[in-house]
């Protein structure tokens, strides 16, 4: 068998490891397999094969994984469905108690909690969601 295909292959096991761990270090060995097994199909001696997979494995574990690793473990810039109503104003369009009430978030109507059991707070007052659990919005006047 050629070098070029075990590099190949070592390559593939390699890439398909990362994808179970997601550690991005076995996807930057894979690579430097990959670059190996060009470097064997052009007919580079073995032991300048080894040093061809070193050098490019230590290049892009030093400098190529930590970019990486910085890219995917960015915090999420926006929020999406439930999340993106914490914080926002609501309208009382029923009394709200501890026990239960109506408000409208942007256009839609909740079900609505206050916050505190003990609140009582009328139709017509401005709050603020605190947290959403499950379809009721659990909120607290502006006042």
């Amino acid at each position: 068998m050629d070098l070029w295909l075990i590099w190949l292959i070592i390559a593939a096991v390699l890439a398909v490891a990362e994808i179970f761990t997601l550690t991005v270090a076995l996807g930057m060995l894979s690579a430097a397999a990959l670059v190996t097994a060009g470097s064997a199909a052009v007919g580079l001696p073995l032991p300048f094969q080894f040093v061809v997979f070193t050098i490019v494995a230590t290049v892009t574990l030093l400098f190529v994984r930590p970019l990486a690793l910085r890219h995917v473990l960015q915090p999420q810039v926006a929020r999406f469905g439930t999340d993106a109503l914490v914080g926002r104003a609501a309208h009382v369009v029923s009394e709200v108690t501890g026990l239960g009430g109506r408000v409208r978030i942007d256009g839609e109507e909740w079900t609505a909690r206050a916050y505190d059991e003990t609140l009582v707070i009328p139709a017509g007052k401005t709050v603020d969601v605190i947290e959403i659990s499950g379809a009721t919005a659990i909120v607290y006047p502006r006042d």
